[in-house]
């Protein structure tokens, strides 16, 4: 039986399985799918408008988590994923892999990580240097600080949310469903390295309509929006070319044969 790795230069591997077009109307659907599902409770399902922060949360919790699913399951179909009978190499499909799992998970981490180390290194000094003030309660250690600083972040929602919920469906929608797409799209690898900020700015469109009913008129909305997406737009360039360089390249052997053999 032929294997990923042999399979890479199949003759007909240059053949892309999904037309180039149609993948990136995928990528852009489900980029304004992920945000425009987060409205749904109110504009469509016409629910109450929610009574508090934790509420409010844990809907838009349920709205991303439905709107990955469905990502999921487009790209499944799109990619014919259901003919894999082996449930790690359908997985494997959508980067899922137990192979160089490590450096899949450290070397992203460290990447990323760099751009807020400066944020992390000042608020672990001030965590550090609020131990040995004198201000009359009875003192307490750094590690008993750590730790009711750790249970405080695991009962608040916000934590949740950056931490949790945004990164795990980012990651799903932008990278595990769309990478695999412009793959099978014939795009190159550093085409997609290009692509991918892109359609990750435009799940931020909706912040022009926030801002605009918040009583700023359209121009300074489009233009704080504007600075913003450009922000995004070179700095997931820089992290993303890094990531999608490595994962990528490991990527897409499978894809070709999975893809190209059924």
């Amino acid at each position: 039986m032929a294997t990923p790795a042999s399979f890479f230069h199949h003759p007909d591997s240059s053949r892309p399985a999904l037309p180039g077009a149609a993948a990136v109307a995928a990528c852009a659907a489900m980029a304004v799918s992920y945000v425009a599902v987060l409205y749904a409770p109110t504009v469509l399902l016409r629910l109450p408008p929610p009574t508090s922060l934790r509420a409010f949360l844990h809907r838009r919790f349920v709205c991303a988590a439905f709107s990955s699913a469905a990502s999921v399951l487009a790209t499944a179909s799109l990619l014919r994923v259901w003919s894999i009978g082996d449930l790690s190499d359908a997985l494997a499909v959508f980067g899922i892999r137990s192979d160089h799992l490590l450096q899949a998970v450290a070397i992203p981490l460290l990447l990323t990580s760099l751009v807020y180390a400066g944020s992390f290194v000042a608020r672990l000094w001030l965590l550090a240097t609020s131990c040995g003030r004198d201000d009359g309660e009875l003192e307490i250690g750094f590690a008993q600080r750590l730790a009711h600083w750790i249970c405080a972040a695991v009962g608040d929602v916000m934590v949740w949310r950056n931490c949790v919920v945004a990164p795990i469906t980012e990651e799903l929608v932008f990278r595990a469903c769309m990478v695999p797409l412009l793959l099978c799209g014939g795009f190159k690898i550093y085409s997609i390295i290009f692509l991918s900020p892109i359609f990750f700015s435009l799940a931020h469109l909706n912040h022009l309509f926030e801002l605009h009913q918040q009583g700023r008129n359209f121009m300074r909305s489009l233009l704080i929006v504007g600075i913003f997406l450009s922000f995004i737009v070179v700095l997931c360039f820089i992290v993303v070319s890094s990531c999608n360089d490595f994962r990528v390249k490991l990527r897409n052997q499978y894809l070709t044969y999975f893809i190209f053999n059924m």
